[in-house]
Formats: C-alpha cells, structure tokens, sequence
C-alpha cells in the first residue's frame, strides 16, 4: 500500500512539475494615464501581454446609452491578466469563440501585445476591431490574437464595443440629452474612445502614437471606413486596412437621425412604451431579453452631424477623409449564391427570372456581366452577384473613392484561397468564421472560394490557434505570405517586402487597376471585373 501511495505521489508532483514548466511568464507592470497596471512577460516568446485594460468608465446605469466616459485614476495596482467580459450579445452566430470571462455591459476594455523591451520606443501600432455586423464579436476571440504580428515588432491592440441595442439605440430622448442634439452610435463613439486611448498611452508599451494603424473586418472594416470618415478620429491614425466591408449602400449605410429615432422610438414601445429613464433603470437581462423578443438584428449607424457629418461617399468625394495609405479588399466568394437565387435551383431560366425581378430596368445588362449559359455558369455568378450586393460592390467602392481622392498609395486584395477539410466531419463551416453542427443528410457542396471571414486567421497568423480545419503546408504558407504583407504595410505603409509577389499600387482612374490575389501562388493582376461594381455604383447611385 504504501508503495502504491508513494507511486502516486510521484505521479502527481511530476505532472505538478510539467504544468511548472509549461507557464513561461513573470509579472510586469507599466504606468498609463489612469495608473498602474501589471501583465505578463512571456520568456518563451518575448511578448508582454495586458488583458482586460479599462479605457471607459462602464456604461451602466445614467451612463447606458451615452457616450463612454473617462476613467478616474486608481490608486494600487490594477491586475490586467485576463480577457473581460464581452459586450452583452445574442448567439448570433454560433460560431464564433471567446476567450472572454463571459458577457456584461461593463466591456469597454482592450488587449495589448507588446514586443518592446525596456528602452524600446517608437514602434508601429495595429488597432483591431472585430466583426460581427455591430451585433455580435469580441476582442478576445483567438482568430484576432495579436502574438503573431507582435512578433513582428509592432503593438497590437483589440478593443471591445458596445453592440446591438447597447451600442446604437437612437432615440429623441437621448438626442435631447446631448449637446450635438442626436444619438446612436455609442458602439463607434467606442471606438473614437479606444483611438484616443492609445493616442495617449501607447508610448507606456514601445509604440508610436504617430504610427497607428487601425484594421478590421466585416463590420470592423465597416467600422474602419466609418472611423476614416469620422471628425472624431481621422486625426489619429496612420494608415487603414478594411477586411470586406465598408458603411457604403447597401451594406449598412448609415441613415438619418430621423429614421434612427423612429426606430428607436419603435423599440421602446415594444418594451411598454417606456421612456429612456424606464428604460435606464431595468437591468441588463431586461434589456437583453426585450431586444431577444423584438427579433430584431441590431439598429444602424447614424448621420448625426457629431460623428458622422454625412456619408462616406460625400466625404470622400470632398477630400475630408484621413488622408493615410489604404489597403482593403474582398473574398473570392464572401456569401453563397442562394442568397441570390433564394434556394432555387441554379439554372439559365431562374437564375434570369432573379435578374429580372431585381433589375427590371438593366436585367440585359446584368446578364451580360454575370454570365449564365448553363447550371455551372450559373452557380459561379449568383455567387459573384450574391457577394457583390452583400459586402463586395461596398468595399471596391470605399477603394475607389480613396484612390480617386487621395495622393495616399492604396492597395487591394482578393482573398482566394479555399480552406482545408473540417477536422470533425459533424461540422460545417459558420458564416462568421468558424464552425457549427452540420445535417449529416445535408449536401455539402464543393467550395467555390474563399467565403466571408475565413482570411482572418490568415492575416493575423493565427491558423495554429484554431483547431477546426485541417490545416495544410499551402495554408501555412499564404498566412506567412498575407500577414507579413500587413505587417509590412502597418510599419511604412507599403505591404511589398522582400520574398514576396510585387503588389502594385493602385492609380486614380485607372479601368482596370491591380488587384493583389492572396492564394498559395499569390500574384498581382488586373482586375477583371470592375464592370459589375461600375454597374452596381449607378444602381446604389451612391455619389
């Protein structure tokens, strides 16, 4: 017995000794504006980590729905080890991760990654938001880790937001509290918050307040066109990077005080005609069930003449938008093509019925762009329509505003790389990203491209952090290829470096400008099909 007790003994300290050796970190601390807070120095990788860094007073209470506030300074330490909570959300999609200490209206927090060493200064700077249509996402998810591309000798930085009703409910009440007389856009006055944030205190961290790149995708790219065109905040950064997506009709324009407030107005008499004070003094899960019950997916962005003067194609066009280096592009197939097609099946007949419905007035011309001869060509181009009317005419149209006004270089991309298999055959692939329970009677049909957030593990050089997909030496190798473009371009503002394709830059009027396609042999070509977006800008008549 008592060697059976002794064996266990050893047993138990040799793996108390394993887990010993595998945490790498010591505690470091730094001083920001608000006061001191302490992290971790990993010895593995020389990275310092801070998690969970309030930048905001939490909106609770008199400060729901209102713009965040400063900190007060703290005495002692602040521990900043670990991810906060993420902003209160449905399930949206139901394949997004987190690492967060689960959901809370107390989320105005950031994460940073830094590779400075004691004297190091000046580094560049990348600020991520997250996507998730400003409804759903989280600044802890692993696909937007910032290790990687600290590694590279820049400071990374994600940052939470406000989302859904929390974040962007507009309302005659709230505009009337405000000295700029409208409301909303709490979820970007976030943002603008985080920007001067790191403004103020990225020096603490080795960076350069005066190299800061924000980036994002999806409605983070959404948020990055929005911050560019912003008085707010254009002043404080550096250069940009939009991952699919841009606030331009039809993908999430933003709309008029007027409309914002009538559906704010609409979503308080769902709630039992209740005022803004009413409304204040219920708790988060009320709020949260009552915007469940409302079924609806979120609230818009507003034209608010504070944030957003007006919209970003008027913006542009007057040359007032930040005046740094761009780079942006697109998936090869961002969305099925039943989004199109509405799950009929996809042949000539229907596939003309469908443009006739949409373009009664142009279907000749749509059909000359989107060829349809048979079932194959057919699939190929609902899918290209599909894509194009959900977030890639929007994104070529934020490109070609800023490349036709701005003397700043501007680069585009088309991400074409099709994922491996799934790991777990009982899963399909997420529209946000990642995965979920698939009908194992279900089909699963051959992928067309690359479809709508699987780039970003790519980017950001994270594929061994997610374990869903059976990665392969080519995925590997265009990650290295598509994150050491960014990094090159967050540190000069020019993705080309050496060992990699030439990716040219983009010329004002050019018809065919170059477009960088990310694949395992990543090559710069002339774009093919500015046509359909040529077509689609006097459709939208987004001028």
């Amino acid at each position: 017995m008592k060697k059976v007790i002794c064996l266990f003994s050893l047993i138990i300290l040799a793996a108390a000794l394993t887990h010993a050796q595998s945490i790498n970190t010591f505690a470091v601390q730094t001083t920001i504006e608000n006061g001191v807070i302490e992290g971790n120095y990993d010895t593995k990788t020389s990275i310092q980590t801070y998690f969970g860094i309030p930048f905001a007073k939490p909106p609770v209470g008199d400060l729901r729905w209102k713009a965040p506030q400063a900190l007060e300074n703290w005495k002692g330490v602040k521990e900043t080890k670990k991810f906060s909570a993420r902003p209160m959300q449905k399930i949206v999609f139901g394949d997004m991760a987190s690492r967060s200490n689960g959901l809370s209206e107390d989320c105005l927090y950031l994460n940073v990654w830094t590779p400075a060493k004691r004297n190091t200064k000046d580094l560049p700077v990348l600020l991520y938001f997250y996507g998730g249509g400003n409804s759903a996402g989280d600044a802890s998810e692993p696909r937007y880790d910032g290790e990687t591309m600290a590694k590279k000798g820049i400071v990374v930085i994600t940052c939470n937001y406000r989302l859904n009703v929390f974040g962007f409910l507009a309302h005659p009440e709230l505009s009337a509290e405000t000295s700029y007389k409208a409301s909303g856009n709490f979820g970007m006055l976030d943002q603008v918050a985080a920007m001067k944030w790191v403004n103020k205190n990225i020096a603490a961290f080795g960076g350069d307040p005066k190299k800061v790149t924000i980036a994002g995708e999806s409605a983070g790219s959404i948020g990055v066109s929005m911050q560019m065109s912003s008085p707010l905040g254009r002043s404080l950064i550096a250069g940009a990077i939009g991952e699919s997506g841009a606030g331009i009709n039809p993908t999430m324009a933003p709309v008029t005080l007027a409309e914002a407030e009538k559906t704010g107005v609409e979503f308080a008499k769902k709630a039992g005609n209740l005022s803004i004070k009413q409304l204040r003094s219920l708790s988060a899960r009320d709020i949260y069930e009552i915007f469940d019950e409302s079924k609806m997916f979120g609230f818009p962005i507003v034209i608010d003449n504070y944030f957003l003067p007006k919209t970003i194609p008027q913006i542009f066009a007057a040359k007032e938008q930040a005046q740094v280096p761009l780079l942006l592009g697109w998936n090869s197939a961002e969305i099925p093509g039943g989004a199109f097609m509405y799950g009929m099946p996809n042949t000539t007949e229907n596939f003309i019925m469908r443009v006739k419905k949409e373009y009664p007035d142009n279907a000749e011309e749509v059909l000359k762009l989107y060829p349809h001869g048979n079932d194959a060509e057919v699939l190929l181009s609902a899918t290209a329509l599909a894509s194009d009317r959900f977030i890639s005419y929007s994104t070529w149209k934020w490109f070609d505003l800023h490349r036709n006004n701005s003397s700043q270089p501007v680069y585009r991309y088309l991400y074409s790389k099709i994922r491996p298999e799934l790991v777990d055959k009982t899963l399909g692939s997420g529209l946000a990203g990642g995965t979920v329970k698939a009908d194992a009677a279900a089909p699963r049909p051959k992928p067309l491209g690359a479809p709508h957030a699987c780039e970003i593990e790519y980017c950001m050089g994270n594929l061994h952090l997610i374990k869903d997909y059976a990665w392969t030496a080519d995925d590997f190798k265009v990650s290295e290829t598509m994150n050491n473009y960014f990094a090159n371009f967050i540190k000069t503002g020019n993705p080309n470096g050496a060992k990699l394709p030439e990716w040219t830059v983009a010329k004002a009027g050019d018809a065919t400008p170059p477009v960088m396609i990310i694949d395992v042999e990543s090559r710069t070509e002339k774009a093919k099909d500015d046509a359909r977006y040529e077509f689609l800008d006097k459709a939208y008549k987004n001028k």
